[in-house]
């Protein structure tokens, strides 16, 4: 099964607008389970997207970032 880990930080505005968006979404579509991660909790994260978050990755692969694209989402969750 496929895994989304959202990729935020507390009190983040944008993180915060992101989740509700993605929990819009989740109510008229079957999606994975969704981890959230403080980015700050794992050193090497926290260097590679500083500042620059949101980020939704499935399966350790960046869907988007900043802003939810649900037609991404959708197409890479789609059975091949």
């Amino acid at each position: 099964m496929s895994r989304l880990r959202l990729l935020s930080r507390p009190d983040c505005g944008l993180c915060d607008e992101f989740r509700a968006e993605l929990a819009l979404l989740a109510q008229t579509t079957e999606l994975p389970p969704v981890e959230t991660v403080d980015v700050d909790s794992d050193p090497q994260l926290a260097r590679r997207y500083g500042l620059d978050i949101p980020v939704l990755l499935l399966d350790d692969v960046k869907v988007c970032q900043h802003r939810l694209d649900n037609g991404e989402l959708l197409r890479l969750l789609r059975p091949r």
